[in-house]
């Protein structure tokens, strides 16, 4: 089984303490429905242009907002379907975390939406690698590691699984979770490629699963994108004798508190001097509400016609999800008859 080695530094201590704090201020802060699904939507949006932007994708912040929204751009087929492909992966990341216990096969899946269409080979999609590699810098040439002899790599993946599904992990706070997982994947470097792009796809998944990003609103990506040669820094600093892992937490610790530092500077925008949020506080939205909102915000507007095709409901389910919305006067209603739709207040 996978032993993570590592030691709890005062800087590591002072990240998790910066990171709880800020959480709690994110959390608990009074935010309108519209709100919420715009920051969760942001995140989405800059994860996916962050993460694919380290392994040299060239498409621009907007480029991404845009291929979110299912618009069309001037690109590389490759560079487009790399993007859809990480935004596919991160709006999965519930329905993997209802996976317990998650195996390897998961895993393999994981990669497989990760690379979809985008590698030379099809095969390498969603498969271990059956060669040897190396991992390096593609935009520098730098090489940063020799990964472990593709023989090893199943007995590895499986050694890493078993710990990732133990009860000690309970134990372990989230951020550090997520940091370990995030290294032992690249360490490993089970596939052909999209091994980073898949390693941080499962970072957030521990944050999701473990109740610590529930909202998704952190985009931890974008610290390491900003920073590529300290992240590639700190991942070839690790000792291959020892693998002690602290320096590289330190790093990864550093990421998070500078990440969620920035959500909550935004939430905290958002949410002062306001009255009635703060009388009244947060408004929770089911999932499928969240998701209708998330429409209105990509598309400008849904009608009833839309809503039954999307979410398959029938007309009166949503009947009722619309006159929920309305209620909590996160949207209205525009137009008559047959020409009826809904915007965001």
């Amino acid at each position: 089984m996978f032993k993570p080695k590592f030691r709890y530094t005062d800087k590591i201590v002072n990240n998790l303490t910066l990171i709880a704090a800020a959480r709690a201020i994110i959390l608990n802060a009074p935010l309108v429905p519209k709100w919420e699904v715009s920051l969760r939507r942001e995140a989405l949006i800059r994860s996916a242009h962050s993460s694919t932007a380290i392994e040299g994708n060239p498409l621009s912040l907007e480029d991404v907002s845009a291929l979110a929204a299912g618009r069309d751009i001037m690109a590389r087929r490759k560079d487009r379907q790399e993007v859809l492909n990480y935004l596919e992966a991160l709006e999965k990341v519930p329905e993997f975390a209802e996976r317990v216990p998650l195996r390897s096969e998961d895993f393999l899946e994981i990669h497989k939406i990760v690379t979809k269409e985008t590698l030379e080979n099809p095969s390498d999609e969603g498969a271990f690698r059956n060669r040897q590699v190396i991992v390096g810098n593609r935009i520098t040439g730098e090489v940063i590691f020799m990964p472990p002899p593709t023989e090893q790599v199943n007995q590895l993946v499986n050694g890493f699984f078993e710990w990732f599904n133990s009860p000690e992990i309970s134990g372990i706070d989230p951020v550090i979770e997520a940091g370990l997982t995030h290294y032992e994947i690249v360490r490993i470097h089970p596939f052909i490629d999209g091994n980073g792009r898949t390693a941080r796809v499962m970072a957030t998944l521990v944050f999701y699963t473990r109740g610590f990003d529930v909202k998704r609103f952190f985009a931890l990506d974008d610290y390491y994108d900003q920073d590529r040669r300290g992240y590639y820094g700190a991942l070839k600093g690790v000792d291959q004798n020892t693998l002690d892992l602290t320096g590289w937490l330190e790093y990864f610790t550093d990421g998070v508190a500078v990440s969620i530092k920035a959500v909550k500077d935004k939430v905290i925008g958002l949410s002062k001097d306001i009255k009635l949020l703060k009388e009244k506080g947060q408004v929770a939205l089911t999932e499928r509400q969240m998701k209708i909102v998330e429409r209105i915000i990509a598309k400008g507007a849904i009608t009833n016609r839309e809503m039954r095709e999307i979410f398959g409901l029938s007309d009166e389910g949503a009947r009722k999800e619309i006159t929920k919305l309305i209620e909590l006067r996160v949207v209205k209603r525009k137009g008559k008859g047959r020409s009826l739709y809904y915007v965001l207040v």
